[in-house]
């Protein structure tokens, strides 16, 4: 394990980066036929794949609510993702990052006009090197667009934290492992609407306050570039 002091060596982080780079990102719509929408998602090495099914009605009937539309999220790491194989099927981990995911992207959804209806978001972590709940996220969002359903705005998330003492955001698994501090966010960039703050470590205020000023500013990178993916896809339908 490499040790905190070795994550930044003259300024840079272990693989080349400045401290408030983001890693390069990477977006695709439409990548799985068999849904109503879904995307591609990388963050450097870690790679996330979003698929939207619904809205469609809810069997059985008593889970269905009469005046709005349930969002069921599942997150899942494949057994390969990882490079200790990881067991397959559910594991606390996975459920709370499944809940952790519907608690983002339902600020931004119209559900009250689907009652008695669901939409089933999956996510599958492909490859996982650091910030895979954020890419399952911004996956999400762009899968849940791709298929055409009623949205405020796009979730754009990213990860931020403290390492060797220096704030840097996009944590790479090494960083997230050895971090002083790691926080996942995720906004509306329009709407300037936080929709997850988690935490682990801890900070000075004015470190948060910067941190978040961070992550604000790479969610707007993000969001840009989901933006013009989509906009790349109906250019394509024209």
């Amino acid at each position: 394990m490499k040790t905190r002091e070795k994550l930044i060596v003259d300024g840079k982080r272990l693989d080349g980066r400045l401290p408030e780079q983001l890693r390069t990102i990477e977006m695709k719509t439409g990548v799985v036929t068999r849904a109503n929408g879904s995307a591609l998602m990388k963050f450097g090495n870690t790679i996330a794949i979003a698929s939207v099914h619904g809205p469609r009605a809810l069997f059985p009937r008593h889970l269905q609510e009469s005046e709005t539309c349930l969002l069921r999220c599942r997150y899942n790491m494949a057994p390969f993702s990882v490079d200790e194989r990881k067991s397959p099927g559910p594991d606390r981990r996975s459920v709370e990052l499944s809940k952790v995911i519907r608690l983002a992207l339902e600020p931004t959804l119209f559900l009250e006009d689907f009652p008695r209806a669901t939409i089933d978001v999956y996510v599958e972590i492909l490859q996982a090197d650091g910030s895979t709940r954020v890419a399952g996220i911004n996956a999400a969002s762009l899968a849940l667009a791709d298929a055409g359903i009623p949205m405020r705005d796009l979730v754009a998330a990213c990860s931020v934290g403290k390492i060797s003492g220096t704030l840097v955001v996009d944590l790479t698994a090494d960083e997230d492992n050895n971090s002083e501090a790691d926080l996942a966010f995720a906004m509306l960039p329009s709407k300037k609407k936080i929709t997850l703050l988690q935490m682990d470590g801890i900070l000075t205020k004015e470190e948060l306050n910067k941190l978040l000023k961070l992550a604000k500013d790479s969610c707007e990178k993000v969001y840009e570039t989901q933006k013009k993916v989509l906009k790349e896809k109906y250019k394509r339908v024209e």
